[in-house]
Formats: structure tokens, C-alpha cells, sequence
């Protein structure tokens, strides 16, 4: 869950466009290091677009090890060289700076996510979370609520909804929401709650939208770190997912323009 209003810091867009074109006064591109970006795994399918999108305008190659926002903050908190890191929500990026890992002043919020239940064609057709009570449902895959925010999101909704006791004992934890995705897409889950960003593109199966009142927003944030080889580089890419073009595109996997990304329009 996003930290009350009050406790969010989010970079400037303008500082972020001064560093942007501080960037392109460095190396050239072909002697530039990889930039590492360490991602939440709902951003797997629309960051590695984005990342075709900015080693086009850049030059710069671009790499991403996606994973549970959690996992990825204490990679970073033990010294993972990362340049950037994008988590599912604010409080893991809050960690991430608190154990030294990670420049507080970069911190933005560049989308906010959405959740889904998730069915293969040929399997359940849900019309409402209650329906998830069937008999015909056995195991229900969601992220690890403890490092994931997107689980923690599908924990909440189902609580709040008044389903959790009922459904707990069908509950299948994965790792990351894109590990509940495959659960539920090689049939080791019947279903799975998951981002919608994973399954918006193409006709993967059939889904259902979680009402976002159930669970607290999944405010998705940003932040340049303190031990990769590439700050100019994370920022350059930190300012291409808060522009109209980044956010078009992230528009297009499902995730709704955050407020500090409204700024940048």
C-alpha cells in the first residue's frame, strides 16, 4: 500500500529533464555501460517495449531483472548494482533508500497498476469474485503477499471482499505475479490474481477487473540507485517512463497515468 499523501516525494519533472540532457553531454552511447534496471515482474512485458523504445532514442543498451518488488529491495540493500529501480509500489522503493541503496531525491511515481482475476480460454469464466467459491476452482495463484505487492493487493481485495476465509485453503503463493501467472497458465492454478499489465495485450485468456477499492493503490515508483555504473542513464530512462510517450505506452499494458506523471504531459 501507498504511504498517505503526505510522505511521497516525487522528482521533478524538470530536474529530471535537466539530467536528461545532462546525460547526453557524456560518453557516447557506444562507450556508455548497460544500463541494469531492476523492475517489478507486472512491468515484464511493457518495460521490455520500453527498453526497445529507449536504446532507440538513447543508444544505450538496456537490461532488466524482473522479480517480487521486495526481493529486488533487498537485492539492492546488499549491494546489487542497479541503476534504476522501478517497484510495483512506493514503500520498497522507501526501503531501498533507507538502507543507502538508492538516491531519495530521484523518487517518482510513474504509473498506477490494476489487478485481475486471470482464466485460460477453456477454463472458468468469472463474473464476480464470489464465483471464485466454486467447487470447479481448487487453487487460486496470487504473488507472495510478504514481498509482492500485487499479492498484497489480492490478499487485501479478498478480505475485504469477505471471501478470504473461504478461499484461503486454495491459495497457491508464487514468488512474483508473473510466477501466479504461469500457475494458473500451465494449469497448476485454475485461476490466478494478477496485474493487469500481463495479460492487457493479446487474447491470452479471459480476465476479470478486481474493483480498486478493495485494496490500497498500487502506486507504482521509481528511483535511480546508488551503485550501478549509469546514473545518468537511469535517469534518462526515469524521465522516458514519465513522458507522454512512456506513458502512452504504459497506458497501453493496462496501467493508469499516475499523478506525479500527469506533471509531465
Amino acid at each position: 500500500m501507498a504511504p498517505p499523501d503526505g510522505e511521497r516525494h516525487f522528482i521533478p519533472v524538470l530536474l529530471l529533464s535537466t539530467a536528461l540532457i545532462a546525460g547526453c553531454k557524456a560518453a557516447p552511447p557506444s562507450e556508455r555501460p548497460t544500463l541494469q534496471v531492476a523492475a517489478a515482474a507486472d512491468l515484464a512485458v511493457a518495460f521490455e517495449e520500453l527498453g526497445k523504445l529507449f536504446e532507440a532514442r538513447t543508444g544505450q543498451k538496456v537490461t532488466f531483472s524482473f522479480g517480487a518488488s521486495g526481493a529486488l529491495a533487498k537485492q539492492l540493500s546488499q549491494g546489487a548494482p542497479f541503476d534504476l529501480f522501478a517497484a510495483a509500489n512506493s514503500s520498497f522503493v522507501d526501503s531501498a533508500v533507507q538502507a543507502g541503496a538508492c538516491d531519495a531525491t530521484s523518487k517518482a511515481s510513474y504509473a498506477r497498476g490494476h489487478l485481475v482475476v486471470w482464466t485460460k480460454h477453456g477454463g472458468a469464466v468469472l463474473r464476480s469474485l464470489g464465483d471464485l467459491q466454486s467447487p470447479d476452482i481448487e487453487h487460486i495463484a496470487i504473488a507472495n503477499p510478504e514481498h509482492a505487492p500485487y499479492g498484497k493487493a489480492a490478499r487485501e481485495a479478498l478480505i475485504k471482499a469477505g471471501l478470504w476465509g473461504a478461499l484461503e485453503s486454495k491459495i497457491v503463493q508464487a514468488e512474483n505475479v508473473r510466477q501466479a501467472l504461469q500457475f494458473a497458465q500451465t494449469g497448476n492454478a485454475d485461476v490466478a490474481i494478477v496485474a493487469l499489465s500481463l495479460v492487457a495485450q493479446g487474447d491470452t485468456g479471459h480476465h476479470l477487473a478486481v474493483d480498486p477499492t478493495l485494496h490500497g493503490p498500487i502506486e507504482q515508483t521509481l528511483v535511480v540507485c546508488n551503485h550501478g555504473k549509469s546514473r545518468d542513464g537511469a535517469r534518462a530512462f526515469a524521465q522516458l517512463a514519465l513522458s507522454s510517450d512512456g506513458q502512452a505506452l504504459l497506458e497501453r499494458y493496462g496501467f493508469e497515468r499516475s499523478a506525479a506523471a500527469q506533471l509531465s504531459k
